[in-house]
């Protein structure tokens, strides 16, 4: 499942963002999904981010 974000930047990076999407021949959008992404992930990887809560378990 996705998730949907809105997202401000200022008018000079997202003209870079742009030109580098076009330079790859994809969609802005689409690139800078992945930039988030690679950035999460690299964060969690140096744990500067807290690993999500444990499901609690019912005894069952």
């Amino acid at each position: 499942m996705s998730k949907r974000l809105n997202l401000t930047l200022p008018d000079a990076v997202f003209d870079a963002l742009e030109r580098w999407a076009d330079a790859e021949g994809r969609p802005t959008a689409n690139l800078a999904a992945f930039i988030v992404e690679t950035a999460v992930k690299q964060a969690e990887a140096q744990n500067k981010i807290p690993p999500p809560p444990q499901k609690k378990t019912d005894g069952r």
